[in-house]
């Protein structure tokens, strides 16, 4: 089915869907030294939430956290003292986005994503999402346990650099846009959401930016122009599991 979003036709039979599933299989991503997400059937007495052991119905706990597992989408109350949500922050859904692939450079023992190297990829696009593809594209990115691994991470110079090029929606195949074990400063955070104070928030913090973790874009997926629409699961938290979907230009 054509439809026209953001003055482009695109198909909509054709989704491109750059998410990770949230899994109870032990093929999920994590992060942050936790465990992996458990789904399992509730269990009351002698009932089991599960068809297969005499329920009507099956009936399932998830039991998991948005930053450690998987896709998903955070605002800046991520790193603010007041409370801030997702929920609240992201009320559009379908942004001009431009996927580009970065090889990190090498700096001491540091993988990172530079100023140059957006600045170059961007190339004066003006759009309202970047997604960033890291080199190489393993596809263990898509089980891997990122905890004490160092990955690789985005520059702060760079995070600034893409908030003032007047993009509002930040997508990356890492766990985090800023480096493992950081002492807890957060720089690429707060240089995206213009956050200068997280005790007292400033009056030009992006309230409405976003940043999106966890995603991954296979090879197949070139770099250029898409239509993005980026969805959440409506938790009043600063988080949400996500499902940011492509769709290819038609009249490019």
């Amino acid at each position: 089915m054509l439809a026209t979003i953001n003055n482009h036709t695109v198909n909509l039979n054709e989704p491109i869907d750059i998410s990770l599933p949230l899994t109870g299989n032990g093929l999920n991503p994590i992060a942050w030294y936790l465990e992996q997400p458990v789904i399992e059937p509730v269990t009351m007495g002698s009932w089991i939430g599960k068809v297969g052991q005499g329920s009507s119905t099956n009936f399932n706990n998830i039991f998991f956290n948005p930053h450690a597992h998987g896709t998903h989408t955070e605002c800046l109350g991520h790193i603010t003292k007041d409370f801030y949500s997702i929920n609240q922050a992201l009320k559009t859904f379908f942004f001009m986005a431009e996927v580009i692939s970065i090889q990190p450079e090498v700096q001491g023992d540091d993988l990172i994503v530079t100023k140059a190297q957006i600045e170059s990829a961007l190339s004066g696009k003006q759009v309202k999402a970047i997604i960033i593809r890291t080199l190489p594209n393993d596809a263990t990115k898509q089980f891997k346990n990122y905890s004490h691994s160092n990955p690789a991470y985005l520059h702060h110079e760079a995070a600034a650099f893409i908030r003032e090029s007047g993009i509002d929606h930040l997508l990356i195949d890492l766990p985090s846009v800023d480096k493992e074990k950081d002492e807890g400063l957060l720089l690429a955070h707060k240089a995206f959401w213009n956050v200068t104070d997280v005790n007292s928030l400033n009056s030009d913090a992006r309230q409405n930016a976003t940043i999106t973790e966890m995603v991954f874009i296979p090879d197949a997926v070139t770099d250029g122009t898409y239509i993005l629409n980026l969805q959440i699961a409506s938790f009043e938290n600063d988080a949400s599991p996500s499902k940011p979907v492509l769709y290819k230009l038609l009249d490019n």
